[in-house]
């Protein structure tokens, strides 16, 4: 089962939502730094949530310009669980991660290819997000080369790498992950174990 929470929000609200994270998209990519550290801060517990009233602090120290209507949006969607808490990972990943498949419109240049297969992923735990991100700026500094060396080593043309190649290729741009953030990342997408990882999915991740 995905640990993933479930929300009871429609999909014309998710809609909406998503039109708030656009507009704000570019902001917080130059400073999600900063306001992970200030989440991090206010979540004494390390649960993922802070208070809302909290969240709305932050939004503002941070220069998010969002009305009203649109700052209660955005906290009724990542309430999960309708306590008053605010689920910041889920809302960080939501506008630096693309973990969504996102919509091919005709002129626009594929710039990652979709796999044959679409993925049917694991759970995504604050784990995982952790250690997205923490890779992220290396990844869109050199991903145009480390696609090509993916697909050197991916000599069948599947998609697909062992872990063991994934990870050294990996190393070999400086990338080093642990093994908590292997398996954190593996969890995601390589649920049924193969240990095999799609390298399309995971550099689509970084890269729209």
């Amino acid at each position: 089962a995905s640990s993933r929470p479930q929300t009871t929000t429609c999909s014309a609200c998710d809609l909406n939502c998503e039109t708030i994270e656009n507009k704000i998209r570019k902001k917080i990519q130059r400073s999600w730094k900063g306001l992970l550290k200030v989440c991090k801060e206010k979540d004494i517990n390390s649960v993922g949530e802070i208070p809302v009233s909290d969240f709305l602090d932050i939004a503002g120290k941070f220069n998010l310009d969002l009305s009203e209507g649109e700052i209660n949006q955005i906290t009724a969607k990542y309430d999960f669980k309708k306590n008053g808490r605010f689920a910041y990972y889920y809302f960080l990943q939501s506008c630096i991660l693309f973990l969504k498949p996102q919509e091919t419109s005709l002129l626009k240049r594929v710039i990652i290819q979709k796999p044959q297969k679409p993925l049917s992923p694991g759970p995504q735990t604050t784990s995982f997000f952790s250690a997205m991100l923490r890779i992220r700026p290396k990844i869109l500094h050199c991903w145009r080369p480390m696609k090509r060396t993916f697909k050197s080593h991916d000599e069948t043309g599947s998609g697909l790498l062992n872990v063991s190649d994934f990870r050294q290729i990996l190393r070999d741009y400086n990338i080093d992950l642990t093994e908590e953030e292997l398996f954190n990342i593996l969890e995601y997408y390589d649920k049924t174990l193969t240990s095999k990882i799609s390298y399309n999915d995971f550099l689509r991740a970084f890269i729209q």
